[in-house]
């Protein structure tokens, strides 16, 4: 998307409620801010204020690191304890509550009555679908998905999934908004629990706990031979064009060849993982003589230094082709 066309988006959904202002929230907040968005908040903690110019302010390092201005960033920052007024003839809803279906259901709700007909009706939820959601709703055309990966203000990907109710042009207004946001917005073909990102997430952190508990490895070693091998082949690539390209010459058709008996056998017989008390504390414990005991700040900062070095190293390689 061109300047002038994230441009003229922007200015359609210029005025956004953040609906829960947790570490997502706060972080969809400094991202919609830095775009000149003017952003007002609702939630019912009493130290709401406190907090989310506190995260501004910690991200403002990270926004400015991505070329995106942060000077008097929280000029169109404001907060409303009441929903309905919070949503009031506002473009854009992102919703940031607790993965509770009945009250995400009671959220739209009451929300639907408020905004306008052109609204963005989008959840993070990274568990409860939009037709879940919706099912309190008259009308659930506007209602779909942008769940972002954590933290939005960093992270590219926002996963766009429409429910059964969603119209195709709320669709395209999502993405284009996101998109306009220096988002990658990728649109599901259809709803699925967990949707993908968490479930690729998820099934490789199941082999990691495994061998870990096993006793094959530790932490430390589990995350150094991630970060050395797959971590950056699939930053790169991504599973599908990195076994393309591990096939040679003959492709896909190659790779399966060699390679798709002994992958289909090793799915079956992989073993069950159980996350008991016992293998908790295996995995705390080896976290908190290591990397754990350093402070989250730290951390956090170390983790943010990395991603955008490589999100540089791609955009580079990117420009040149």
């Amino acid at each position: 998307m061109n300047e002038k066309a994230s441009s003229d988006v922007l200015e359609r959904y210029s005025k956004v409620a953040v609906v829960g202002a947790g570490v997502i929230g706060a972080s969809w907040t400094a991202v919609f801010l830095a775009h000149g968005l003017t952003v007002v908040v609702n939630d019912p903690r009493d130290d709401v204020e406190a907090v989310v110019e506190g995260y501004i302010g910690k991200a403002s390092p990270t926004l400015q690191a991505l070329n995106l201005p942060t000077q008097n960033l929280t000029r169109k920052l404001h907060f409303e304890p009441n929903l309905e007024r919070a949503v009031a003839g506002v473009d854009v809803v992102q919703e940031n509550g607790p993965e509770r279906v009945e009250l995400k259901q009671d959220l739209w709700a009451r929300i639907e009555p408020h905004v306008p007909a052109h609204a963005l009706l989008l959840s993070s939820s990274s568990a409860r679908t939009a037709s879940e959601q919706s099912l309190k709703m008259k009308s659930a055309k506007r209602l779909l998905i942008g769940h972002p990966f954590n933290p939005p203000h960093l992270i590219p990907l926002v996963e766009v999934v429409p429910g059964d109710q969603t119209e195709p042009g709320a669709v395209e207004d999502a993405v284009a908004f996101y998109q306009a946001l220096g988002k990658v917005p990728r649109v599901l073909r259809k709803e699925i629990q967990g949707f993908v990102a968490n479930r690729l997430q998820r099934a490789i952190f199941r082999e990691c706990c495994h061998l870990v508990l096993e006793g094959v490895v530790t932490v430390d070693e589990l995350d150094d031979i991630v970060t050395s091998s797959i971590g950056l082949r699939w930053a790169a690539d991504g599973p599908f064009r990195s076994f393309h390209l591990g096939g040679g010459p003959g492709g896909f058709a190659a790779f399966f060849k060699q390679f798709a008996p002994g992958m289909e056998a090793a799915w079956k017989s992989q073993a069950a993982v159980t996350l008991d008390a016992k293998s908790q504390k295996t995995i705390i414990d080896q976290a908190q003589a290591s990397f754990a005991a350093a402070p989250l700040e730290k951390l956090e900062s170390e983790r943010d230094a990395k991603q955008l070095a490589i999100l540089r190293a791609l955009a580079s390689v990117k420009a040149a082709g």
